[in-house]
Formats: C-alpha cells, sequence, structure tokens
C-alpha cells in the first residue's frame, strides 16, 4: 500500500523585485535571513522569463500555471476562473483614470480612485446600456470590486494586465484595432469617454478632489470551457504590491522583511516537518520557482557554504 501523498505548501511573492531605481537601491540593506535558508535548502524548478512589455505579470503567469490555468501573456482567462464562469466568454471590466496628455494616454493608479461599492455600481448602472448594445451584459461581483461583462466579444480576445499598464502609456496594451473584437472595444471606450467628461457622478467626485472615472479597462478575457479548482496549498503574498506601485522603497523593505519573520520562517518550519514546500518569487520580468526536491549530499553542503544574501537573486528577477 503506497504512503498518503504528503501535503503542499506553495508561497508566491508578487513585487519581490523590481527595475525601478529606487527599489533597486533598497536591495543591498535587505536582510532577509530565512528566505536565505528556505533557498539554501530549496532546487530551482521553473523559470517564467518575460519584459516589462509583456501583458502579464509574471506573478500572473505563476499563479496561472499553479492552478492549471492557460498561461500565456495576455490570454489568461481571469474572470472566469475567478468569477467560476464555465463555458461563457467573460472579462473583467474595471473604472479607471486616465491621463490624456498631448501625444500620449497614461493609465492612473486605480487606488488613487477610492471608488466606493455604491459609486462603482452607479457607473455600471450609467453605462450598462452601451455595452448592452454591443453584446455584452454586466454584472457587479462584490467580492471582487469588478464588473463581470460577458458577451462574445470576449472570446479569444488578448487583454493586458491592469497593473502591467499602471502609470504607463495605454496605446501598447489595447486591443488592436485591426481586428473586429478590437475595433468594437475601442470604439465603446470613445463613447464612454463622452458619456463621462460630462456625468453628474463625476462632477460629484472633482468636488471632493478626487479623480475622475474617464474609461474602462478590460482585462482577464477569455473563455473556459470546464470547470477548475484552485490549488488548495497555493498562498499569494500580496504586502510588497502596494508600496512596489507607489515607488515606497522604504515601505517594501519593511513588507519584506515582515514575510521574512513570519511566511518565510512557517515555510522553512514546514521543511523541517517533512511538508513538501515551493516557492516562487516574481519581479517586473521573471519568475523563478524552488521546491523540496531531493538533493545531492555535495549539493546541500555546497548550498549552505555557499550561501548568498538575498538580495543578489532578486535583482535577477
Amino acid at each position: 500500500m503506497s504512503p498518503p501523498p504528503r501535503p503542499e505548501m506553495h508561497l508566491l511573492v508578487p513585487a519581490a523585485a523590481s527595475r525601478a531605481p529606487t527599489l533597486l537601491a533598497a536591495l543591498p540593506g535587505l536582510r532577509l535571513p530565512h528566505l536565505e535558508q528556505l533557498l539554501a535548502r530549496l532546487t530551482p524548478e521553473e523559470r517564467i522569463d518575460g519584459d516589462e512589455n509583456s501583458w502579464s505579470m509574471p506573478y500572473e503567469q505563476a499563479v496561472a500555471r499553479a492552478n492549471r490555468l492557460p498561461f500565456a501573456p495576455g490570454r489568461i482567462p481571469w474572470a472566469a476562473f475567478e468569477s467560476q464562469t464555465w463555458g461563457t466568454p467573460c472579462a473583467w471590466i474595471k473604472p479607471c483614470h486616465w491621463q490624456v496628455g498631448t501625444d500620449r494616454i497614461l493609465m492612473g493608479d486605480p487606488a488613487a480612485l477610492q471608488l466606493q461599492d455604491n459609486e462603482s455600481r452607479a457607473f455600471m448602472a450609467a453605462m450598462q446600456p452601451y455595452f448592452t448594445e454591443d453584446g455584452i451584459t454586466l454584472r457587479y461581483i462584490d467580492a471582487m470590486g469588478a464588473w463581470l461583462a460577458t458577451g462574445e466579444v470576449f472570446r479569444d480576445l488578448p487583454s493586458a494586465s491592469l497593473e502591467r499598464v499602471v502609470g504607463r502609456n495605454i496605446d501598447s496594451f489595447l486591443p488592436p484595432a485591426s481586428t473586429p473584437q478590437g475595433a468594437t472595444l475601442r470604439r465603446l471606450q470613445n463613447e464612454m469617454q463622452m458619456l463621462l467628461y460630462t456625468h453628474p457622478l463625476n462632477d460629484a467626485r472633482e468636488l471632493r478632489r478626487l479623480p475622475v472615472v474617464n474609461s474602462f479597462w478590460i482585462t482577464g478575457a477569455g473563455v473556459l470551457d470546464t470547470a477548475v479548482t484552485p490549488d488548495p496549498g497555493l498562498m499569494v503574498e500580496p504586502r510588497l504590491c502596494a508600496p512596489l506601485l507607489q515607488q515606497d522603497a522604504a515601505g517594501w523593505a519593511a513588507a519584506w522583511q515582515a514575510i521574512d519573520s513570519d511566511v518565510c520562517f512557517r515555510l522553512l518550519q514546514g521543511l523541517n516537518g517533512q511538508i513538501d514546500v515551493r516557492l516562487t518569487l516574481c519581479g517586473d520580468r521573471s519568475a523563478q520557482t524552488w521546491h523540496s526536491a531531493p538533493r545531492s549530499f555535495f549539493s546541500r553542503i555546497s548550498s549552505v557554504f555557499g550561501r548568498k544574501p538575498a538580495s543578489n537573486l532578486l535583482e535577477q528577477l
């Protein structure tokens, strides 16, 4: 009789590294002893390589792979997976603020909107008739604070991660206007810009000195024909994301040290308790996974005596 499978812990850390100069400068001062002990005992496994212009962040691709989803950049059907919508093309629609300049349009930070639940619902109600004309149904999803859009236009539609686009020119991340889907959705975005320009909801926001909602972003488009069960052992660590997005080097370093003290320490305890451990660290361009696979005695000794600061490894992500 075969032994029961060993339990598994998989820690996945988005925003573990960045090419932003302010965060790179913080790396040499990071002291992450538990992370370094983990890396000395784990074996490198899958690696995802890309660049800063990929339509999906490396951590999204790593999460998709862990959950047995398609993970090609821009082709991860997040809306279907997260809303448990099977067999129907869908996408997330996220209200946003575009900073319109003379020669480019930059995506504003969605956190700066401070969009309340009632406001989001009201914006959705105002925009729904225009979506309906194009065969798109909108539904507010409380758990996500976003709008679930369903319709054939989202089948096989490439869509960029909102996080990838924040602070950048949106033009490189829009669906191609040369395709029927891209043409439809770009027209709809233009119509919503005109609708929202003088909308009373935005007048009220301006009085509160908040950015106006002047467009929407489409992300996580696609279809899943059959149900997909989330990986029960996967833990996604979110604490580094906000300080990285805000380029807050001190906050990012403090979050890393907190993660090292608690979550990385728990992973070490899991290793000592004969639990299978996976660790995935994700930067702007790459994601690397390590696993508690058996290693030779020489390899284990080499790792202990050749241990390097974790910052050296983070620079490579």
